[in-house]
């Protein structure tokens, strides 16, 4: 298969609702997606809280005595505002600042369902691996159908040629908690060959002139 390899998993970062959604389901499924974690000897970030499908998904892997590591914005902590986080935890002053060292983090990235938080985190890092900041795979748990809309949204943007065939494939999907992990596993990140001439090491005075139509 071509394109980039991906290291073994050993950290995913999941990003989903501080809620737990209409749908007993949500919070079954995150609670399985712990569980599934844990079996595999994965170890959890997340955004940190014990609020909703947060705390499911971060309790189950705990319980099976893997690592969870919470990363949350100061202002958050304030008034115990979100719970105690289940593991460590780290504080940062910023949203950008905490999905910024999400990324580092982690190996690779699940979405549950949950709400504008949730997109804005999956969405940041799909633009960042089509900009070739990172090569990790992203996923979706479509529990239910959740994102049954979401993704025809992405399907519709790549008819109408504001998403490229090969930006589309970074986005992967699931119906359930295994299959989505042995997808994320066999991922092989496939980088736009103008788009890996990008620089964005800090030492970076300059960024290449690139002679490309972006589709971003």
């Amino acid at each position: 298969m071509e394109g980039v390899s991906v290291k073994k998993i050993k950290k995913i970062c999941v990003f989903c609702g501080a809620n737990s959604g209409k749908d007993v389901a949500f919070v079954n499924a995150a609670f399985h997606l712990g569980e599934v974690l844990g079996k595999r000897k994965i170890d959890l970030v997340y955004g940190g809280g014990k609020l909703g499908l947060m705390g499911c998904v971060s309790t189950a892997v705990a319980q099976h005595e893997r690592q969870v590591l919470g990363i949350i914005p100061s202002a958050f902590t304030i008034n115990n505002l979100v719970g105690e986080t289940c593991g460590k935890e780290i504080k940062v002053a910023t949203m950008q600042e905490r999905l910024v060292m999400m990324m580092e983090l982690s190996d690779a990235f699940i979405a549950l369902p949950g709400g504008f938080g949730t997109l804005e985190e999956l969405f940041q890092m799909i633009s960042w691996a089509q900009l070739n900041i990172h090569n990790k795979p992203i996923g979706v748990l479509n529990i239910n159908g959740f994102f049954n809309g979401l993704l025809s949204f992405v399907d519709h943007a790549v008819k109408q040629e504001f998403i490229t065939p090969r930006a589309r494939k970074i986005l992967i999907s699931a119906t359930t908690a295994d299959e989505l992990v042995d997808k994320l596993q066999a991922f092989r990140f496939e980088s736009d060959p103008a788009l890996s001439k990008l620089k964005w090491s800090p030492s970076s005075s300059q960024k290449e002139k690139l002679d490309l139509t972006l589709r971003l």
